[in-house]
């Protein structure tokens, strides 16, 4: 089974009571939100990254506020030939603050929207379920950095 890591970083940038996200779109083409950011380039920091990714997909300048967690998601896939994928993503969480530049799409990338959305609209959105880990790090704030998984 061939092994795939994926380390990346996202930002969480909230205000006046809105989220920042991202629309992608999954393997089947279905339109999802998700937080901005996106993979690590081999050698950078992921804080860079995160920066660097919120620009990309946004238009904004954002500046780290704080570090909120890290997530790990694992992913195993069983191919038609008996091969197959074990996939995982390294999430880094950060929390950011817009500092400049103006709300845009991303243009040839990975996303193809951009908007704020209000928390409380958050749950009736198409998302990954990266928002919701996002914005659980965000709200609760573990000392550990890492969510309690329920049940």
């Amino acid at each position: 089974m061939k092994q795939r890591l994926r380390v990346a970083a996202y930002a969480v940038c909230v205000r006046d009571g809105q989220v920042l996200l991202a629309r992608g779109f999954a393997d089947d083409g279905t339109a999802e939100w998700t937080l901005p950011g996106g993979g690590m380039d081999h050698g950078e920091d992921p804080f860079d990254t995160v920066v660097r990714e919120v620009e990309e997909e946004t238009g904004y300048l954002a500046e780290v506020t704080a570090l909120l967690g890290v997530d790990s998601v694992r992913r195993r896939r069983t191919g038609r030939l008996g091969g197959g994928s074990d996939f995982q993503a390294l999430r880094v969480l950060y929390e950011a603050r817009v500092t400049g530049g103006e709300l845009r799409p991303e243009v040839g990338g990975s996303t193809d929207l951009a908007a704020w959305y209000p928390l409380d609209a958050v749950p009736s959105l198409v998302r990954v379920g990266l928002v919701d880990t996002g914005l659980r790090l965000w709200r609760e704030r573990p000392a550990a950095g890492r969510l309690v998984q329920n049940g």
